[in-house]
């Protein structure tokens, strides 16, 4: 183990460009320890809970890119260095922007890592983990017609799965999100949600009532429309609500705006 070096995070949705760069890092002397992230969010979790000195992460990303995962960092008492390593030099001044000190192409040398890693050395933060860490899950970007807005986890009364995207059903409308079901369920049971079916996930607190459809099939009905309960998923719902519902959270959408 090497003394006093640097607890990095690698952060890049492309298997082979991850171990790529994780090896560059593992090999530099400056590095004690690398940790391997295969996407944003799953980052963001890792962040949560332990302390990194530098985050070395990709910008072109699904469901929340490295921009936006920057900017999030930079709101903790004691953020991590910010270098990004990417393919495209468009970005470079966005990426200053939000604080990054380096800014590598792809494919990475080992003489502008070491250079990197020097700048990441002489401001790196030292001491405990900040405790006030941004809930960065709480809201999702949603790109349409070139543009980039955000939905608010406490709209959304469900999701559902289309594809490669989730639709996130919310009063202001429709919104997919390139992510799978599965991970988005990942990321929100936590905070309220439940699988109510393969392709589906409902806000409990956004639940009215539970009914059965003309074929004897449940739904869950929602002031947005009736959400598919399979007989896989029923049990739980029901224990869910009824814990939420000895909570005072049990139907409760009016404050879900």
């Amino acid at each position: 183990m090497k003394a006093s070096g640097l607890h990095v995070l690698a952060v890049d949705d492309v298997p082979a460009a991850l171990e790529d760069l994780c090896q560059l890092l593992r090999d530099a002397p400056e590095v004690e320890r690398v940790t391997a992230a295969a996407d944003p969010l799953g980052a963001l979790r890792m962040i949560r809970g332990e302390r990194f000195d530098a985050v070395f992460l990709d910008i072109a990303m699904p469901g929340l890119d490295g921009l936006e995962l920057a900017a999030l960092l930079g709101k903790l008492a004691e953020p991590p260095v910010i270098v990004f390593v990417t393919a495209y030099d468009e970005h470079a001044v966005a990426a200053f922007g939000v604080g990054a000190v380096d800014y590598l192409l792809k494919p990475v040398r080992a003489e502008r890592l070491a250079d990197a890693l020097a700048r990441v050395g002489r401001i790196a933060p030292a001491g405990e983990p900040a405790d006030d860490q941004p809930d960065a899950l709480a809201a999702l970007p949603v790109e349409s017609g070139g543009r980039t807005r955000y939905v608010r986890r406490d709209e959304v009364r469900f999701a559902e799965a289309h594809g490669d995207y989730v639709r996130l059903h919310t009063p202001s409308g429709v919104h997919p999100v390139r992510m799978p079901i599965s991970r988005l369920e990942e990321y929100w049971a936590n905070a309220g949600f439940a699988r109510t079916h393969r392709g589906y996930l409902v806000a409990l607190e956004a639940v009215r009532e539970l009914r059965s459809d003309s074929v004897g099939g449940l739904l869950a009905h929602t002031d947005l429309g009736d959400v598919p309960v399979s007989r896989r998923h029923a049990r739980q719902l029901r224990e869910r609500l009824l814990r939420a519902a000895q909570r005072g959270e049990f139907g409760r959408p009016e404050q879900r705006t």
